[in-house]
C-alpha cells in the first residue's frame, strides 16, 4: 500500500466474518436467556429474586431490555416490562455504526435506533425521558443525531429538555445542524433553542451547519439570531465552510448585502477555500481564480484602502521558500508550476489557520505523503519534519496527533528498507535509509517521551492510567525506530562513525529508565507482545510494519550491551525474558540475547512460573531454542533446591543470597 494510503485512508476491517460469527453467537446467548426467563415466570414455584436477577443479566454488556429496545422487538420489552417487572432504566452496553455506547438506557437505545412504539412503551412506563449514557448523551439527542423526527417531537412533548449536551458540549440543535436534518433543526428553533450556545471547544449550531454545508439550515439559524463566533482555534463559520470546501456557503456568508463579515474576513475566505481547491479538489485553475478574487479584494479598483499580505511571515524550508504573489501578474506565473501552487495552498493554511489548527499539520503531512508515493522520499521527510515541529510546539505531550506523525515516519522507513530489498518496480530506486534520517525523528520521540514522563511527575490533575498507555506508545514508536538503526550495524557499509552514533542514540533510550503501564521498561516492551503488535487505542494506530518489530535480537542485543537490566521486573513479577516466552512462535535470538547477558532461566514471576513454563503452556520447548544446562550456574541450583524443599535459610544464608533464593 503506498505511504499516501496509509496516512489517509481508514484501516478497513479485515475481521468481518470473524464479527459476524460473534454477532450471531451473542445473539444465540441473548434468545437463550430471554427463553430463560420466560420458563422462570411461567413456573410460579421458582422465587421472585432469580427472576430479576435473569431479567437483570447481562450478555455482551446488554440487559434483555436493551437487546430488545435496541433491535425493536416489542414483544419481548412489553413482556419483560409488564409481566416480568424489568429495571426501565437498567442501561447496557450496545452498538450502533461499530462504535459501542456505553451505559445506554433503554429509552435512549429504542430513540437512536427509531423504534417509535418501544419508545411510547418505555415513556408509558415511567421511563425517564431525560437519561442519559456515560457520555451524557440523551435519548433526544439520539434521535437527532439519526433523524427520527416523530420521536423527536414525542420526547419534547413529554418533557425532554432540548438544551441537554452531551460530554462534549454538543447539544440537540448542533448535532441536528451537523447531520443536516432541516425538519428537526425547525423544529428546535420554534422551540427557542439557543443557537448561540458554544459547545466545549467553542463552536456554535452556525460552525456545523457550515461545516455540513446545508445552506437551508444555515439561513434559518441567522434568521433566528445566529453570530459570527470563533471557536477555540479561533475559526469563524466562515472559515470552517472555507476548510470543508463548501463553496455556496462561503459564497451566502461573503455576500455584501448581508454585512455578516468585515473584508479582512472575506479575503481570508477566499483564500483559505482555494487552498482546499488544490488540496482537497486538485483544481488548480479554480483556486486561482479564487486566489485572484482575494487579491481584487486587497487592492480594490474604486481606490479604497489597499489590505496587502503581511510582510514578515517567514520563509519556510519546507515550503520550497514559497514567498505569496503580492499582484495578479505573479498569481498566473505560479499556474504554470504545479508545485508551486501546492506550496501556495500550505502557506496561505498556515498563515490563516495557524499551526495549532489540525488541518494545518494534516494538509502539510498528506503533501508529503503524495510526494512519497512520486518517489521523492526527501521532500517527504521535510515537510512531515515542519508537520511535526509544529505539532510539538503547540500541542500538550504525547498527543495523538504528535504519535501519528512519529508513526509515519517509522512506517516510511521500514516501506523504504522493504522496497529495497525486492527488484527495482519499473525502474524506480528507492534511496538507502540512513542514520542521518533516524536520528533526528529518534530525538523527537524521545523529548515526547521525555515531556511525558515530566506530566506524570507534575502535580497537574491528569489521568494517570491513560497518560501511561500514551506514553507507552510512544515508546512503541521510539523502539521501532532503535529497531531500524540497530538494522543499520549489520549493514556492510556500516562504519565505526555511524556504529559509534547509533550505540549512543540508543543508549540514550536506555538511560531513560522509563516505566510505563504496568511497570514495565522499555527491554519489556522490547520483548513483549506490545512491543511486536504495536497498537494502540486512539483511532490513529495502524499495525507495525513487519520488517520495522521492536522484537528483534539485534535490537534487544544492543540494549543489553548498553546497560538495560535482563533481570528487571514488571508489576507482576515477569522479566522481559518471561514476556519473550510468551510469544508464539517464540523469538530464539531474543532469548539467547537476554540469557547471554545474565539474564535467569529458572526465575519466577509473582505466579510461581518460569519461562520454561511458560513456553511449555504454548507446546513450544526451552531444549529447541538453547542448551538450559549451558545458561544455569550452581548458585541457581542451589537456590532451587532450598525453594522447592521449603528449607529454613533466613538465619543460615548470608543476607545477600535471599532475593536469590526468592527469585528461584
Amino acid at each position: 500500500m503506498s505511504v499516501a494510503m496509509w496516512d489517509l485512508v481508514p484501516v478497513r476491517c479485515r475481521w468481518i466474518e470473524t464479527l459476524r460469527h460473534c454477532g450471531k453467537t451473542l445473539l444465540r446467548r441473548q434468545r437463550r436467556l430471554l427463553r430463560r426467563i420466560k420458563k422462570v415466570y411461567l413456573h410460579s414455584w421458582r422465587s421472585a429474586s432469580e427472576l430479576n436477577m435473569l431479567v437483570g443479566a447481562k450478555v455482551g454488556g446488554a440487559t434483555p431490555l436493551v437487546i430488545a429496545c435496541r433491535n425493536g422487538h416489542y414483544d419481548v420489552a412489553e413482556y419483560l416490562i409488564e409481566r416480568c417487572k424489568a429495571d426501565i432504566e437498567q442501561p447496557g452496553s450496545v452498538t450502533f455504526d461499530g462504535e459501542t455506547i456505553e451505559g445506554a438506557p433503554p429509552l435512549w437505545c429504542a430513540a437512536a435506533a427509531g423504534h417509535m412504539p418501544l419508545v411510547r412503551l418505555l415513556v408509558r412506563a415511567g421511563a425517564n425521558v431525560n437519561s442519559t449514557t456515560r457520555t451524557h448523551s440523551t435519548p433526544l439527542r439520539a434521535a437527532c443525531f439519526d433523524g427520527h423526527y416523530e420521536i423527536v417531537k414525542f420526547l419534547v412533548e413529554n418533557g425532554a429538555d432540548i438544551e441537554i449536551a452531551n460530554r462534549h458540549g454538543h447539544t440537540c440543535l448542533m448535532i441536528a445542524c451537523y447531520k443536516g436534518h432541516i425538519r428537526i433543526a425547525k423544529y428546535l428553533l420554534s422551540l427557542n433553542a439557543d443557537v448561540n450556545r458554544k459547545s466545549v471547544k467553542g463552536n456554535t449550531a452556525l460552525h456545523d451547519c457550515a461545516e455540513s454545508g446545508s445552506l437551508h439550515i444555515l439561513k434559518m439559524l441567522l434568521g433566528h439570531g445566529a453570530t459570527m463566533d470563533v471557536d477555540s482555534y479561533g475559526m469563524t463559520p466562515l472559515l470552517a465552510a472555507s476548510v470543508t470546501g463548501h463553496t455556496h456557503i462561503v459564497e451566502h456568508l461573503i455576500t455584501a448585502e448581508h454585512g455578516l463579515v468585515s473584508r479582512q474576513q472575506r479575503i481570508d475566505a477566499l483564500e483559505l477555500l482555494g487552498a482546499t481547491y488544490v488540496d482537497k479538489r486538485r483544481d488548480m485553475v479554480g483556486a486561482l481564480a479564487l486566489w485572484k478574487r482575494a487579491m481584487d479584494d486587497r487592492f480594490p479598483a474604486d481606490g479604497s484602502e489597499p489590505i496587502p499580505k503581511p510582510k514578515d511571515i517567514p520563509r519556510i524550508e519546507a515550503y520550497d521558500y514559497a514567498v505569496e504573489p503580492s499582484n495578479a501578474q505573479q498569481l498566473e506565473e505560479i499556474l504554470a508550476d504545479p508545485d508551486a501552487m501546492r506550496m501556495q495552498a500550505l502557506v496561505i493554511r498556515e498563515r490563516i489557520l495557524g499551526p495549532a489548527h489540525p488541518d494545518t499539520s494534516y494538509y502539510v503531512r498528506y503533501r508529503g505523503a503524495v510526494y512519497a508515493d512520486a518517489g521523492r522520499f526527501q521532500r517527504c521527510r521535510q515537510l512531515w519534519h515542519h508537520a511535526l515541529d509544529m505539532q510539538r510546539a503547540v500541542l500538550p505531550p504525547l498527543s495523538p496527533l504528535t504519535q501519528s506523525s512519529l508513526y509515519s515516519f517509522a512506517e516510511l522507513f521500514s516501506y523504504m528498507l522493504a522496497e529495497r530489498a525486492r527488484p527495482p518496480l519499473r525502474g524506480r530506486i528507492v534511496p538507502p535509509v540512513t542514520f542521518e534520517d533516524i536520528d533526528p525523528v529518534f530525538r523527537k520521540a524521545l523529548s515526547e517521551i521525555d515531556r511525558g514522563m515530566e506530566l506524570l511527575e507534575s502535580k497537574l490533575s491528569i489521568d494517570r492510567e491513560q497518560t501511561l498507555t500514551t506514553l507507552q506508545r510512544v515508546l512503541v514508536i521510539s523502539l521501532h525506530l532503535a529497531a531500524l538503526m540497530a538494522r543499520l550495524l549489520e549493514e556492510p557499509e556500516c562504519t565505526d562513525e555511524v556504529s559509534r552514533k547509533i550505540h549512543k542514540a540508543v543508549y540514550s533510550l536506555v538511560k531513560l529508565d522509563i516505566r510505563v503501564r504496568q511497570g514495565r521498561s522499555a527491554l519489556h516492551i522490547a520483548c513483549s507482545a506490545e512491543g511486536a503488535r504495536a497498537r494502540g487505542g486512539s483511532g490513529a494506530w495502524l499495525p507495525a510494519p513487519g520488517d520495522a518489530q521492536p522484537c528483534c535480537g539485534a535490537l534487544v542485543a544492543l540494549m543489553l550491551r548498553l546497560g538495560a537490566a535482563p533481570d528487571a521486573r514488571d508489576a507482576d513479577g515477569n522479566t522481559p525474558l518471561h514476556l519473550a516466552c510468551k510469544l508464539n512462535p517464540c523469538p530464539s535470538d531474543v532469548v539467547r540475547a537476554l540469557l547471554t547477558h545474565g539474564a535467569h532461566i529458572d526465575t519466577v514471576n509473582y505466579e510461581g512460573e518460569t519461562p520454561e513454563e511458560i513456553l511449555k503452556s504454548t507446546q513450544q520447548s526451552l531444549t529447541a531454542i538453547v542448551n538450559p544446562l549451558k545458561y544455569t550456574t550452581l548458585k541457581c541450583l542451589a537456590a532451587r533446591t532450598v525453594k522447592n524443599y521449603r528449607l529454613p535459610y533466613r538465619h543460615v544464608v548470608p543476607q545477600c543470597l535471599h532475593s536469590t533464593i526468592i527469585t528461584h
